[in-house]
């Protein structure tokens, strides 16, 4: 019995690690094909790709600070699987992780390719950067002391900071929201796609964390 426990666990495996190197392939390929634009030129795709990576990790922090809502709430009620969401929480976070540690060596090419240097100051990259080392040193705190209660809390309050900081704060040479403010279709599209495979591979990412866990 445990031997074939171990074989449906490394199917279980290798089975994620196709779907998340497929998607992360299409993701790639997506923003290889993007189409040059008169401003940006060829740097077009990989600012997509910069853009949709940076949602996503803001996305499955807000998811788990959701789930550390919800933990709490149902510590208190009792109504829900108080396991299913420590765990749920723990897993939107690291996810979240994934995407915001990869996203900053990335900002750092974009800062190169289309300002022709880095400016560390800039407030989209000095936040980021912060919640990165902050988030990084957390997560591995409550690895350590596996209380789902601090789980819960610590995901709810780092999720609500991290999108209150962001979103209070001021720009100097990064544009505000410029996918929203372009009135090309294309850009858009390619943009919607690539933001629709960032969530889906997260997803996979987190669902594997979930359950590889629990077994």
């Amino acid at each position: 019995m445990g031997i074939e426990k171990e074989k449906k666990k490394a199917g279980k495996v290798a089975n994620f690690w196709v779907q998340a190197v497929a998607t992360a392939g299409v993701m790639a390929l997506v923003a290889l094909l993007t189409p040059p634009e008169q401003t940006v030129g060829k740097n077009l795709g990989v600012i997509l790709l910069h853009g949709a990576w940076v949602w996503a990790g803001l996305i499955f922090f807000g998811l788990a600070a959701l789930a550390g809502l919800a933990g709490l709430l149902a510590a208190v009620f009792g109504k829900v699987s108080t396991d299913l969401l420590a765990r749920g929480s723990s897993a939107l976070a690291w996810t979240g992780m994934m995407f915001w540690l990869s996203y900053l060596p990335m900002s750092l090419w974009v800062m190169k390719v289309n300002w022709g240097g880095f400016f560390f100051d800039e407030p989209r990259w000095r936040i980021p950067f912060t919640f990165a080392v902050v988030g990084a040193l957390l997560q591995a705190g409550l690895i350590l002391v596996n209380r789902p209660v601090l789980t819960w809390l610590a995901n709810l309050f780092f999720g609500a900071a991290l999108w209150f900081s962001l979103f209070a704060s001021q720009t100097v040479l990064h544009p505000e929201s410029p996918v929203a403010q372009s009135d090309d279709l294309r850009i858009q599209a390619t943009y919607g796609l690539l933001l629709g495979l960032a969530l889906l591979l997260g997803g996979q990412v987190a669902w594997a964390l979930i359950r590889f866990k629990k077994t």
